[in-house]
Protein backbone atom coordinates (compact mmCIF):
# COMPACT_ATOMS: atom_id res chain seq x y z
CA UNK A 1 0.00 0.00 0.00
CA UNK A 2 3.15 2.20 1.10
CA UNK A 3 4.63 1.88 -2.47
CA UNK A 4 0.85 2.18 -4.13
CA UNK A 5 0.82 5.72 -2.42
CA UNK A 6 4.14 6.79 -3.30
CA UNK A 7 4.00 6.36 -6.62
CA UNK A 8 0.33 8.01 -6.57
CA UNK A 9 1.91 10.98 -5.00
CA UNK A 10 4.96 11.12 -7.41
CA UNK A 11 2.70 10.66 -10.48
CA UNK A 12 0.21 13.54 -9.11
CA UNK A 13 3.61 15.79 -8.69
CA UNK A 14 4.64 14.81 -11.91
CA UNK A 15 1.05 15.99 -13.53
CA UNK A 16 0.97 19.08 -11.44
CA UNK A 17 4.21 20.28 -11.87
CA UNK A 18 3.72 19.58 -16.20
CA UNK A 19 0.82 21.55 -15.64
CA UNK A 20 2.09 23.93 -13.70
CA UNK A 21 5.03 24.62 -16.33
CA UNK A 22 2.05 24.54 -18.99
CA UNK A 23 0.79 27.47 -17.54
CA UNK A 24 3.37 29.56 -16.76
CA UNK A 25 4.79 29.61 -20.22
CA UNK A 26 1.72 31.63 -21.71
CA UNK A 27 0.78 33.81 -18.76
CA UNK A 28 4.36 34.97 -18.18
CA UNK A 29 4.32 35.79 -21.85
CA UNK A 30 1.06 37.62 -21.13
CA UNK A 31 2.46 39.54 -17.91
CA UNK A 32 5.55 40.24 -19.63
CA UNK A 33 4.00 41.86 -22.82
CA UNK A 34 1.16 44.22 -20.55
CA UNK A 35 3.80 46.89 -19.53
CA UNK A 36 4.30 47.40 -23.27
CA UNK A 37 0.74 47.07 -23.96
CA UNK A 38 -0.04 49.74 -21.01
CA UNK A 39 2.81 52.33 -22.51
CA UNK A 40 1.22 51.53 -26.42
CA UNK A 41 -1.95 52.56 -25.19
CA UNK A 42 -1.33 55.52 -23.35
CA UNK A 43 0.39 57.08 -26.42
CA UNK A 44 -2.37 56.32 -28.23
CA UNK A 45 -4.58 58.10 -25.95
CA UNK A 46 -1.99 60.80 -25.60
CA UNK A 47 -1.85 61.28 -29.36
CA UNK A 48 -5.52 61.82 -29.85
CA UNK A 49 -5.87 64.20 -26.93
CA UNK A 50 -3.02 65.89 -29.04
CA UNK A 51 -5.27 65.37 -32.56
CA UNK A 52 -8.14 67.30 -30.52
CA UNK A 53 -6.63 70.08 -29.08
CA UNK A 54 -4.97 70.81 -32.43
CA UNK A 55 -7.90 70.08 -34.59
CA UNK A 56 -10.76 71.12 -32.11
CA UNK A 57 -13.13 71.09 -34.97
CA UNK A 58 -13.26 67.83 -36.61
CA UNK A 59 -14.99 66.80 -39.70
CA UNK A 60 -18.43 64.98 -39.13
CA UNK A 61 -16.83 61.60 -39.42
CA UNK A 62 -14.81 62.08 -36.85
CA UNK A 63 -17.76 63.61 -34.52
CA UNK A 64 -19.76 59.93 -35.07
CA UNK A 65 -16.20 57.52 -34.86
CA UNK A 66 -15.95 59.66 -31.01
CA UNK A 67 -19.40 59.49 -30.18
CA UNK A 68 -19.64 55.77 -31.14
CA UNK A 69 -16.46 54.94 -29.53
CA UNK A 70 -16.91 56.66 -26.12
CA UNK A 71 -13.53 57.45 -25.79
CA UNK A 72 -14.21 59.42 -22.35
CA UNK A 73 -15.05 56.05 -21.38
CA UNK A 74 -12.27 53.81 -23.11
CA UNK A 75 -9.84 56.76 -21.41
CA UNK A 76 -10.87 56.26 -17.94
CA UNK A 77 -11.31 52.17 -18.02
CA UNK A 78 -8.46 51.28 -20.05
CA UNK A 79 -5.75 52.10 -17.49
CA UNK A 80 -8.10 50.02 -15.03
CA UNK A 81 -8.52 46.82 -17.38
CA UNK A 82 -4.52 47.16 -17.62
CA UNK A 83 -3.79 47.29 -13.71
CA UNK A 84 -6.50 44.51 -13.32
CA UNK A 85 -4.56 42.01 -15.69
CA UNK A 86 -1.38 42.80 -14.48
CA UNK A 87 -2.95 41.78 -11.21
CA UNK A 88 -4.27 38.59 -12.62
CA UNK A 89 -0.97 37.44 -14.14
CA UNK A 90 0.45 37.82 -11.25
CA UNK A 91 -1.85 36.28 -8.72
CA UNK A 92 -1.66 32.81 -11.78
CA UNK A 93 1.72 33.48 -11.29
CA UNK A 94 1.95 32.75 -7.61
CA UNK A 95 -0.65 29.94 -8.03
CA UNK A 96 1.54 28.40 -10.26
CA UNK A 97 4.37 28.42 -7.88
CA UNK A 98 2.92 27.68 -4.78
CA UNK A 99 1.66 24.62 -7.45
CA UNK A 100 5.41 23.83 -7.91
CA UNK A 101 6.20 23.72 -4.24
CA UNK A 102 3.56 21.58 -3.86
CA UNK A 103 5.12 19.52 -6.36
CA UNK A 104 8.71 19.51 -5.46
CA UNK A 105 10.30 17.53 -7.65
CA UNK A 106 13.40 18.54 -8.08
CA UNK A 107 14.18 18.22 -4.43
CA UNK A 108 16.04 16.30 -2.23
CA UNK A 109 14.16 13.18 -0.31
CA UNK A 110 15.28 14.73 2.81
CA UNK A 111 15.84 18.49 3.20
CA UNK A 112 15.45 21.56 5.53
CA UNK A 113 11.41 22.76 4.55
CA UNK A 114 9.12 25.85 5.53
CA UNK A 115 6.35 24.52 7.03
CA UNK A 116 4.04 27.37 6.12
CA UNK A 117 4.86 27.04 2.69
CA UNK A 118 4.04 23.35 2.36
CA UNK A 119 0.51 24.47 3.81
CA UNK A 120 0.31 27.44 1.77
CA UNK A 121 0.58 25.67 -1.25
CA UNK A 122 -2.13 22.77 0.26
CA UNK A 123 -4.49 25.36 0.71
CA UNK A 124 -4.11 26.64 -2.99
CA UNK A 125 -4.48 22.91 -4.28
CA UNK A 126 -8.08 22.66 -1.98
CA UNK A 127 -8.92 26.14 -3.00
CA UNK A 128 -12.22 24.90 -5.01
CA UNK A 129 -13.43 22.47 -1.93
CA UNK A 130 -12.95 25.44 0.37
CA UNK A 131 -15.10 27.62 -2.06
CA UNK A 132 -18.28 25.49 -1.01
CA UNK A 133 -18.27 23.64 -4.27
CA UNK A 134 -21.09 21.39 -3.23
CA UNK A 135 -24.18 22.13 -3.56
CA UNK A 136 -25.14 21.92 0.13
CA UNK A 137 -21.62 23.20 1.39
CA UNK A 138 -20.75 26.66 2.68
CA UNK A 139 -17.61 28.47 1.88
CA UNK A 140 -14.85 27.39 4.52
CA UNK A 141 -12.56 30.20 5.89
CA UNK A 142 -9.03 29.49 6.91
CA UNK A 143 -7.24 32.20 9.48
CA UNK A 144 -3.91 31.24 9.11
CA UNK A 145 -2.44 32.20 12.17
CA UNK A 146 1.45 31.25 11.77
CA UNK A 147 3.82 30.99 14.45
CA UNK A 148 7.54 31.71 14.22
CA UNK A 149 8.91 28.24 13.12
CA UNK A 150 12.34 27.42 11.56
CA UNK A 151 12.14 25.19 8.46
CA UNK A 152 12.57 21.38 9.47
CA UNK A 153 14.38 18.31 8.03
CA UNK A 154 11.48 16.36 6.17
CA UNK A 155 10.94 14.84 3.26
CA UNK A 156 8.36 18.04 1.95
CA UNK A 157 6.54 16.03 -0.82
CA UNK A 158 5.30 13.67 2.22
CA UNK A 159 5.36 16.33 4.62
CA UNK A 160 2.77 18.23 1.69
CA UNK A 161 0.89 14.93 1.67
CA UNK A 162 0.50 15.14 4.97
CA UNK A 163 -1.20 18.69 4.61
CA UNK A 164 -3.28 17.43 1.88
CA UNK A 165 -5.11 14.57 3.72
CA UNK A 166 -5.32 15.88 7.13
CA UNK A 167 -7.16 19.46 5.42
CA UNK A 168 -8.97 17.44 3.20
CA UNK A 169 -10.58 15.05 5.91
CA UNK A 170 -11.20 18.41 7.99
CA UNK A 171 -12.99 19.99 5.34
CA UNK A 172 -14.90 16.40 4.71
CA UNK A 173 -16.11 16.82 8.38
CA UNK A 174 -17.13 20.36 8.04
CA UNK A 175 -19.44 18.96 5.45
CA UNK A 176 -21.14 16.92 6.93
CA UNK A 177 -21.29 18.44 10.24
CA UNK A 178 -25.02 19.68 10.03
CA UNK A 179 -25.39 23.14 11.41
CA UNK A 180 -26.84 23.43 14.90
Amino acid sequence: MQLIQRETMLALGTMVAGVAHEINNPVSFIHGNLEYLHQYSHDLLKLLATYASVYPNPDIKIVKALANSDLSFIQSDLPKLLNSMQVGTTRIGEIVELLSNFSRLNEADYKKADIHQGIDSTLVILQHRLKGSSSNSKPISVIKEYGNIPKIFCNPRSLNQVFLNLINNAIDALIKKKPL
